[in-house]
């Protein structure tokens, strides 16, 4: 069963209300609604995020609905009536959703998707949105860092049996493939995303032959044009790259080259050891991959180390999100029909100014220098309420808890509205991009962006702000609520 395709995922509280909503007929079609899905703070503690997993959830929602089973056992429960219960047995999600490129650099506060349709509608589909877009952001970020971390060199994603179950697996392997690694272990993720398949040996394949050499031998023989051995399966430096050089030779003598790996001990003594062994042997050409627990920090330590490594092979800490185990997005309403038939802007308050929510229908504008350097993101109001930057404008913009702090810019290079429609009343707009596409964009898009927001230790904060007319709307609703 797929069950991301049953609209049974989601939290209680969002069946519960929204047979409130039934209930005081302010049905999905009578009361309209518009959500955001933003994120709090930086995983990793790092300075920027990657969007991921837009693919997957518009996909998804195109079959989201309430099969008979779901239907069956919603009625079970004895907490919804028979009217309501009809309702759910047809529904689908009719609305619109606008959301910025998947593999776009993302920042914290500024909405990544927003969804307009009835207030039912939105709320159900809530739990489906938070699961795709959190997870998958999670571990393409991870990702990426590592990669960056590499010098943009060749990562393997190992993590296929340390992963959160089988959908966590195939989820993070397309995560991770947007983020920069070259390829996955995961032979489903290969054919269900058409990402490049991946793999050397394991010991046990070493193991069962009589000697290392034997071992070697044979799978040389079986695979001449992708042979890894893998070399410390009994001693590396003793056994395991003489035997490789060995079998190499042989290979070299039919024009084919190969590589070893290296899975555990002192990585760095262990890869310059191996390379010396290797060029004086004559394999220049061998190349040497490395795995066991990796992550970015020993990884970039690797590197700057002079380590010789020609590819990375990150498995747990790639796929499971490591020390930052979930991303902090959440979904707020933003705007709501009142019983008038108009639209109110609508936000949270809170005694954290970092939970008070940002207002209204807004877009995301990011801003560049004259070399397409990415300088600040701003939250704006929506193009219908005249709220737009253009290249040349002075504006004064604001930090988003609407407080004193703010700065003045002329926007010398261009202002891009992020956010885009992709779904039309339940539809796609467009085609959507290919894996392949969307990885290429998030390589790119990580380009435009200095070095100092994207460094491990201590990154430099981007500037995400808010224009003064949303700063004015917060801060009159602010007044309002509070009667002054």
């Amino acid at each position: 069963m797929d069950v991301s395709r049953s609209a049974l995922f989601t939290d209680f509280y969002s069946l519960t209300m929204a047979q409130g909503y039934w209930k005081q007929k302010r049905q999905a079609a009578d009361r309209r609604a518009v959500f955001e899905m933003f994120y709090r703070k930086q995983p990793f503690g790092g300075g920027y995020a990657i969007f991921a997993g837009l693919g997957t959830l518009l996909e998804n929602l195109a079959d989201f609905s309430f099969s008979d089973d779901d239907i069956t056992y919603l009625k079970s429960l004895d907490m919804f009536e028979d009217s309501f219960i009809e309702y759910l047995k047809h529904f689908r999600f009719s609305g619109s959703i606008w959301a910025i490129d998947e593999g776009t650099v993302i920042f914290p506060q500024e909405p990544l998707l927003r969804i307009e349709g009835g207030l039912i509608e939105c709320q159900i589909i809530e739990g489906l949105l938070l699961n795709t877009i959190n997870f998958q952001s999670l571990i393409a970020t991870k990702t990426c860092r590592i990669w960056l971390a590499s010098g943009k060199s060749s990562i393997m994603e190992f993590g296929l049996r340390r992963a959160q179950g089988p959908d966590g697996a195939l989820s993070a392997s397309r995560a991770a493939y947007i983020g920069g690694a070259m390829g996955s272990s995961n032979t489903l993720a290969g054919k269900v995303f058409g990402i490049p398949v991946l793999g050397t040996m394991a010991h046990s394949w070493i193991m069962s032959f009589p000697d290392e050499e034997k071992a070697f031998d044979a799978y040389a023989e079986l695979y001449p044009d992708k042979t890894v051995f893998l070399i410390d399966t009994y001693d590396t430096l003793k056994s395991g790259i003489i035997n490789a050089i060995k079998a190499g030779k042989k290979l070299k003598e039919r024009g084919k080259n190969f590589g070893v790996r290296l899975d555990s001990g002192d990585i760095y003594y262990l890869s310059t050891q191996v390379r010396r062994l290797l060029d004086e042997a004559g394999l220049g050409d061998a190349r040497i991959t490395v795995s066991n627990d990796l992550d970015e920090t020993i990884i970039e330590t690797l590197v700057k180390s002079g380590a010789p490594v020609n590819t990375w092979g990150v498995g747990t800490q790639m796929v499971t999100g490591a020390n930052d185990a979930a991303f902090t997005g959440v979904y707020k309403l933003a705007a709501c029909e009142d019983d008038d038939g108009r639209m109110v802007s609508v936000m949270k308050f809170s005694d954290n100014p970092e939970k008070t929510t940002n207002p209204g229908v807004k877009q995301v504008w990011r801003i560049r220098d004259s070399q397409g350097e990415a300088l600040a993101d701003v939250l704006a109001l929506d193009a219908g309420e005249e709220d737009t930057l253009e290249q040349g404008g002075s504006y004064k913009f604001w930090h988003p808890s609407a407080d004193y702090r703010h700065f003045h810019h002329t926007i010398e290079g261009s202002a891009e509205p992020l956010l885009k429609k992709r779904l039309a009343s339940g539809e796609l707009c467009a085609p959507l991009p290919s894996l392949s596409e969307i990885r290429a964009h998030a390589a790119s898009d990580i380009e435009t962006f200095d070095s100092t927001y994207k460094r491990l230790l201590n990154p430099h904060v981007y500037k995400v702000s808010i224009s003064e007319k949303l700063r004015n709307l917060k801060l009159n609703l602010i007044r309002n609520y509070l009667g002054d």
